[in-house]
């Protein structure tokens, strides 16, 4: 019995992972990223900015890959491939030395 109640709470519990963490999650997962890098002082204004244009620029090729309709598997390979530079380049912003003073204010977005 007991084994029924763990296999299930396990099935329920990598399910729902698996299904909350869509594209869309993980392109607000970076977006997150980024944001707390930016206030933390980790990630500067100017890597900021182009951080933010590098997820724009994910989303408006997934927009224009949606355009009929479809995701083909090279089409969600692209962009899986896109998201996956775009987080190791918050990853390498973030840890790359240069912040923000501690006494300058955090300013832009």
């Amino acid at each position: 019995m007991k084994s029924i109640i763990l296999t299930a709470t396990l099935l329920a519990a990598t399910s729902t992972a698996a299904f909350a963490y869509s594209p869309d999650a993980r392109l607000r997962a970076q977006q997150n990223r980024i944001e707390s890098g930016r206030e933390s002082g980790e990630i500067t204004w100017r890597e900021g900015v182009k951080l933010r244009r590098q997820q724009a620029d994910i989303m408006r090729t997934e927009a224009n890959m949606r355009a009929d309709g479809h995701l083909s598997r090279s089409e969600r390979r692209t962009l899986q491939h896109m998201q996956d530079d775009a987080s190791r380049n918050i990853a390498v912003k973030a840890h790359n030395g240069w912040q923000r003073v501690w006494w300058m204010p955090r300013f832009g977005r």
